[in-house]
């Protein structure tokens, strides 16, 4: 197993003096996933590469989607043919580039009396979506009979159901798919920097030459300067393309989705189940480990981008849905655990409604040279950074320069050290072993692996050298240490939210080792008893403002 390279706030010092004194081939503003997948592309055609995220890593959209890899079935309906083949052939190329992070999920369409979906016409366009998607062996689609769905999931209303198509899907953690794919991108040189804010646009000759950025973490403002800039901030792309004076023509169209998360026995599902709702809205119900989850909405946003949270309303009309379709099942407020909400930066459409809006992604040149992405699925994030990187291999053959193409379809990513799933099952079982000595399940080694693939061999053996009465702390405690030196951790909320997903999967044992954990945190990171107090507080508002529910519309 290789050790992972560095990444910690020592690299991110040397990084920023190296930023000033040096000038970039490409400059990529933003860390989410489309930024992240840019920022490999570019890094492994040879561009000396820096990227700059305002917040950290993944902390907009890119930690709050649904966490499928998938390839989109319910744009059929749309006739969206291109996204549907585009999407659905990268699900397997993303699944050999990480099995260990993105994992084989069959999915259950449900067909219910009176629904959206019959049978012939649901048999159709499976049938063409494994087309589409080059589907093969297993993973083909089967129509079931009622009686096989049920068997598959016996939650299902006996009385309205008819049967079920069978297809597969993938599952991932889209914020650590982000981290690890920026990780990946160091191998090549990219320097890649959480919490800096980009201000303004620097310009020679009526060209953008560079950003000012301001190190939000108290090392002031400096000008980074690249020979090409591109624009991947999410829903923020708007707000630097307005600094750039350039907000004409298309612009974006921000959609809310919420997910909520329930205890396992209170939503007891044995496989995922895609159904749909009868407002025409489809919605996942997904167990993981010992929680379910369920989502999505869809809704108009125009607020706070920094502050999008789930609202009652939000809560009532999920809770709603999935009581509709499990009629043994009667959730309500009190058994939410967690829940979290995003935002889908779509490109704006007349007339049409925030579910009609199309998932394509598209890029926006200026007249100063910015090149803005917007749009987009997280699954199509390889091929949507090599549309991008291309724009810029086209500027360099102008130039007279040659740029190889795109070779991420062939790069696994960090933390891969996996022939295909049956060895990351193997690896599992093998933690599994380890682990039992001290008391901690294989549910334990199952989300060790799947978080950190083959880098979990480093937080063992911190954890193996470690004293302590409380094996899970002291595992935690390594999972933070190795954050903190391998992973850009800045703060607790980083590591809790979108390094481990612990605040949305496992909440209670957030709230259990809060003080432990920002204790260590600060030991760490040098941080003092006020900054460690204000992390302490601003992770207990966290807690608060995911697991419960404003009367509000926010």
């Amino acid at each position: 197993m290789k050790k992972p390279n560095p990444f910690t706030t020592k690299s991110r010092s040397s990084d920023l003096r190296e930023l000033q004194a040096s000038r970039a081939d490409l400059l990529v503003i933003g860390g989410g996933i489309t930024g992240a997948g840019i920022a490999l592309d570019a890094a492994s055609r040879g561009l000396r590469t820096v990227l700059l995220e305002k917040g950290d890593f993944a902390s907009g959209t890119s930690s709050k989607s649904t966490k499928l890899i998938h390839g989109g079935l319910r744009y059929l309906k749309q006739f969206d043919f291109w996204l549907v083949k585009e999407v659905g052939s990268e699900r397997a190329i993303v699944h050999k580039l990480a099995p260990h992070l993105v994992l084989p999920e069959k999915m259950l369409l449900p067909l219910i009396e009176g629904g959206s979906y019959g049978k012939w016409l649901t048999s159709i366009g499976l049938k063409v979506y494994d087309i589409l998607a080059q589907v093969g062996g297993d993973d083909k689609r089967k129509m079931l009979e009622k009686k096989q769905a049920l068997k598959k999931e016996p939650l299902l209303p006996k009385k309205k159901l008819k049967g079920a198509g069978y297809y597969a899907e993938y599952r991932t953690d889209d914020a650590r798919l982000t981290l690890e794919i920026i990780k990946s991108s160091l191998e090549f040189g990219t320097k890649a920097l959480n919490y800096m804010r980009v201000d303004d646009f620097l310009y020679e000759e009526g060209r953008v030459d560079g950003v000012v950025a301001e190190d939000l973490l108290g090392g002031g403002k400096m000008e980074v300067r690249a020979d090409h800039i591109i624009n991947a901030a999410g829903p923020w792309v708007d707000e630097l393309r307005g600094v750039n004076r350039s907000r004409q023509g298309k612009r974006l169209h921000l959609t809310k989705g919420v997910h909520l998360v329930f205890p396992h026995e209170k939503l007891p599902v044995r496989q995922s189940v895609y159904f749909d709702v009868p407002d025409g809205r489809m919605i996942f119900a997904i167990p993981r480990g010992k929680v379910t989850y369920v989502g999505t909405t869809d809704t108009n946003f125009n607020g706070d981008k920094d502050d999008v949270r789930t609202d009652l309303a939000d809560a009532i009309y999920l809770i709603s849905a999935v009581n509709n379709m499990f009629p043994s099942i009667e959730l309500e407020m009190a058994d939410i655990e967690s829940s979290w909400a995003g935002l889908r930066p779509l490109i704006h459409e007349e007339g049409k409604s925030a579910s009609e809006l199309s998932r394509k992604d598209e890029i926006f040149t200026s007249e100063s040279g910015l090149i803005s992405m917007a749009g987009g699925k997280l699954t199509g994030y390889r091929k949507m950074a090599e549309r991008a990187v291309n724009r810029v291999a086209h500027r360099l053959e102008e130039a007279g320069k040659e740029l190889g193409p795109c070779r991420t379809e062939k790069l696994p990513l960090c933390g891969n050290g996996f022939k295909n799933s049956k060895a990351v099952r193997e690896y599992i079982d093998q933690i599994a072993r380890r682990l039992k000595p001290h008391g901690l399940d294989r549910h334990v080694a199952w989300q060790l692996v799947t978080t950190y693939g083959d880098q979990t061999e480093t937080i063992l053996s911190d954890f193996e050298a470690s004293e302590g009465k409380d094996p899970r702390w002291r595992l935690m405690q390594a999972e933070l240490q190795f954050g903190v030196a391998y992973e850009m951790v800045q703060s607790p909320m980083d590591f809790f939210i979108r390094r481990t997903g612990r605040l949305y999967f496992d909440i209670d044992s957030v709230r259990e080792y809060l003080e432990e954990a920002v204790a260590e945190c600060a030991r760490l990171l040098g941080a003092d008893a006020r900054k460690a107090e204000a992390w302490k507080e601003t992770l207990e508002r966290e807690i608060h403002l995911h697991s419960t529910f404003s009367l509000e519309p926010v």
